[in-house]
């Protein structure tokens, strides 16, 4: 074991504090990555304030770690010491069932290990997140970082990124198609990019007349005002694919009649209550309505390399360790473009 300096709750009640704990030593099949950034999901929020039950205290988040390798063990061939290195939402599966041996390891069917709040069998205890000056992680789970991206805008790739991607390859979005993205922050902001980068016509929905300039910046081809019915009307029954980043309420019913026959939305916003689907939306043009849960790992590392080949990385907003309760205040009203990502220099050094 050796020690890390994070940043953790011990209550869903108390602010986010500086934590030292131990982590393991490299197994003969781990690699050691000392962190350079992590970024900032809104699930950190939900689990560090307990929101979706389970949360396994003290909670060190972060799952969007990017650094350089740190230590490997003896038996790993794929990183060496001062690669840059990174892990995503997982960092554990069976790799035994049919979901694994296809590379869908994020549909594990006993559950993958979440790179924080899940169990960790080498040391009895709990994953710690990206939170922290160090992480240990299976070499099957460590992603190779581009060297020609910025290391920071790279962090939110390994979950925004990932989340956006998967349904869009997965659904085989390429030129010639018309594609909706539902919502402009930290999951639709990736969406345009990834989208407009396969060569799709791009269109964003939006309640906010105001975000028309930066998407397209983005890759927006074109903004549609979703409050606006009229606008909404005469964008019925055009649409190949829309992916719905979307994660309040609102009326899934009015994006489902923008798809033409046989075509697709997919889910990925997670709103906190269900949303009321009338069948006639899916029934009369034989339309389906899905949902996608981040990659498998071979998907994450194609989703890197896809993204050094089009320069493509989150936009961020860098803050100290010490702003964490600040950021989650500010992530909550939307206040961001449009992902945080930690500097984890700022990090308090052990004593």
């Amino acid at each position: 074991m050796f020690q890390c300096t994070g940043y953790a709750a011990q209550t869903a009640e108390t602010p986010l504090a500086p934590f030292s704990f131990e982590r393991r030593d490299p197994g003969p099949s781990d690699i050691e990555i000392a962190i350079v950034y992590c970024g900032v999901c809104h699930s950190d929020l939900h689990t560090v304030r307990d929101e979706w039950g389970g949360t396994l205290y003290p909670c060190v988040p972060g799952h969007e770690i990017v650094g350089r390798v740190a230590r490997v063990g003896a038996e790993v061939t794929t990183f060496k010491p001062g690669d840059l290195a990174g892990v995503g939402c997982m960092v554990a599966s069976c790799r035994e069932c049919a979901s694994c041996r296809e590379g869908l390891e994020q549909y594990c069917e006993p559950g993958f290990t979440g790179t924080y709040n899940g169990p960790e069998p080498q040391t009895g205890g709990h994953t710690f997140g990206g939170y922290s000056s160090h992480i240990v992680v299976d070499s099957h789970f460590v992603l190779r970082i581009p060297e020609n991206l910025d290391l920071a805008g790279v962090a939110p790739l390994l979950c925004a990124g990932i989340t956006t991607y998967s349904p869009l390859r997965h659904w085989k979005v390429g030129p010639g198609q018309k594609v909706g993205i539902v919502g402009l922050g930290g999951l639709g902001h990736m969406g345009l990019k990834l989208a407009h980068a396969m060569g799709a016509q791009v269109t964003l929905f939006t309640t906010s007349p105001g975000k028309e300039a930066d998407a397209k910046r983005l890759g927006a081809d074109a903004v549609v005002i979703s409050k606006d019915a009229d606008a909404m009307a005469a964008q019925g029954e055009s649409f190949d694919f829309i992916l719905d980043t979307v994660a309040a309420e609102h009326d899934i019913n009015a994006y489902l009649a923008l798809l033409k026959r046989d075509a697709t939305l997919v889910q990925v916003g997670a709103p906190e209550k269900p949303l009321p689907m009338q069948v006639f939306s899916v029934i009369w043009r034989r339309r389906n309505f899905a949902g996608s849960l981040i990659g498998g790992i071979a998907e994450t590392q194609e989703m890197l390399d896809f993204c050094a080949e089009h320069g493509i990385t989150s936009d961020i907003e860098m803050i100290p360790i010490d702003q964490i309760e600040t950021a989650y205040a500010r992530m909550l009203k939307s206040d961001v473009k449009y992902r945080f990502v930690i500097d984890m220099a700022s990090l308090p050094k052990a004593a």
